[in-house]
């Protein structure tokens, strides 16, 4: 394939990356590329990785919230079973994802990436509390099903505040 033809995408890492294979040589993960900051124009695409080398960093270094440019070329489906994903060439780690605590800590809650905003799930309550990537506070929600909600009110809010 033409260098030329290739794809150059931002995403974050959706979830912990997994071996494509046996022994690691391999490696496939999901990103979440969202081209506007419109929640409606965001996609999850799976990415494969074949390259021994950029397999072992992928598996190794990378963790869920990153912040991702990666290139490649997209394989298409053949079949209406197969899936479109990204043969990814190139990868390079553009922000890390926050850290939730010390190492040494105990963990009592995950943080999520929604596209520009991350959320902190506590584990001892339902409530979720949201901020934007640049650490402003969005809310806090009584439950997870209710992100979606508040992130709308927020980004109308935006809209019409003129930010």
């Amino acid at each position: 394939m033409d260098t030329n033809d290739a794809i150059v995408l931002d995403g974050f890492l959706e979830e912990a990356t997994v071996p494509g294979d046996l022994h690691g040589s391999t490696a496939r993960f999901r990103i979440t590329v969202s081209p506007t900051d419109e929640r409606t124009d965001e996609m999850v695409l799976p990415c494969g990785v074949t390259d021994p080398e950029l397999a072992h960093a992928v598996l190794h270094d990378l963790v869920p919230g990153d912040k991702l440019r990666v290139t490649g070329h997209f394989h298409l489906p053949r079949t209406p079973d197969d899936p479109v994903w990204l043969a990814v060439s190139t990868l390079a780690v553009l922000e890390t994802a926050p850290l939730l605590t010390d190492p040494g800590a105990v963990t009592t809650g995950a943080l999520e990436r929604y596209g520009p905003y991350i959320c902190w799930f506590d584990a001892d309550t339902d409530a979720v509390d949201v901020f934007t990537e640049t650490g402003t506070w969005v809310g806090t929600v009584p439950a997870p099903d209710e992100i979606g909600d508040l992130l709308e009110a927020f980004e109308q809010r935006q809209s019409t505040s003129g930010e």
